[in-house]
């Protein structure tokens, strides 16, 4: 590998704008995913109560406030326009003598649905609670599932790097003229593919593990397995970056291959991991995204699933199949 010519293209990437943001990006989303700490956040879901001035007794404004927020209107006008309003989740609650009626706009979570339809109900035996032996269970903490899916999201946004690093760095030779001068130099084909995939490689393993330093907290078993999912996925990253900018004719189009490459790198595991279940045929499927491989392997550390060989094999197929694909299309545009 020429380490010169190496060193040449790192100095020329710090001028790109695009991929210092791209380095830089994933470390940002990792210290503030960090600094989520165990904040609970169960309480931007609890739901929000409309009443009119002197419409209900303290008693039943108290047991609302022990439900969720309560927020009191002058008419019933207000509280009607509070509530079709889109922007809130609001629920209203109007005396009916010794009962209560939940208006709702219809428009609103199943959630939301679901507390209005059955809080009359509740409201109708909250005597009868006194009667049965009652057992408090602490809410488990909201972040216990949102952090590690932000966390894997995060981690293989940075994995992306390598991708755009690769892209970028052809796409600029080519309106530099800088491709021309390569074709010339005393340099093998598979001289030029190393010094490629290198500079996006470096790049990606990175800007990954510092985003993983930065937001995760492994154990030493779990650290070999997590540094095979980075360099396997910024390997493949960078593979994918170089038939971006090989097939790109200008900078736009290279940009908007890299967003539409982006968006099929994260958004299907995400879906699949979402909906999907596991061991069925739509999960097996998404192996055909090296991206799955990866999300389902993270978050399978994250969740304390040891049980990653599957995905390690897949990641390993990939890369062979990637370079090996890369490699023919380049010997037949040669020819």
């Amino acid at each position: 590998m020429n380490w010169i010519g190496l060193k040449f293209q790192l100095k020329t990437i710090r001028r790109d704008k695009l991929c210092i943001l791209t380095f830089l990006l994933p470390i940002i989303v990792g210290i503030a995913i960090n600094l989520l700490g165990d904040m609970n956040l169960t309480s931007t879901a609890e739901p929000s109560f409309g009443i009119v001035q002197n419409d209900l007794t303290k008693e039943t404004i108290s047991w609302l406030q022990e439900t969720g927020s309560v927020t009191v209107y002058d008419s019933t006008d207000a509280l009607d326009i509070a509530i079709i309003d889109p922007s809130t989740q609001l629920l209203g609650v109007l005396s009916l003598g010794n009962e209560i009626r939940v208006l709702r706009s219809g428009d609103e979570l199943q959630m939301y649905a679901v507390i209005a339809d059955t809080l009359p109900l509740l409201y109708a035996v909250r005597n009868h609670a006194g009667k049965y032996e009652q057992t408090l269970l602490p809410p488990k903490n909201s972040n216990d599932i949102l952090k590690p899916l932000l966390i894997v999201i995060t981690m293989i946004t940075a994995m992306f790097m390598g991708c755009t690093f690769n892209a970028m760095n052809i796409l600029s030779e080519k309106e530099d003229g800088i491709v021309f001068i390569n074709e010339i130099l005393p340099m093998t084909g598979t001289q030029y593919v190393k010094q490629k995939i290198a500079v996006g490689f470096l790049g990606g393993v990175l800007s990954t593990v510092i985003t993983a330093f930065v937001c995760m907290r492994l154990s030493v078993t779990q650290i070999l397995p997590v540094l095979l999912f980075i360099i396997l996925s910024s390997f493949i990253a960078s593979l994918i970056g170089l038939f971006i900018g090989r097939s790109a004719n200008g900078l736009m189009a290279g940009i908007m291959y890299i967003k539409i490459i982006m968006i099929l790198f994260i958004a299907p595991p995400i879906l699949f991991y979402l909906a999907a279940p596991a061991g069925g045929i739509l999960h097996t499927l998404s192996y055909a995204f090296p991206s799955s491989a990866t999300f389902y392997g993270l978050m399978g550390i994250l969740n304390g699933n040891g049980a990653l060989g599957t995905e390690i094999i897949v990641l390993i197929a990939h890369c062979f199949l990637w370079f090996l694909l890369y490699i023919m299309t380049s010997k037949r545009i040669q020819s």
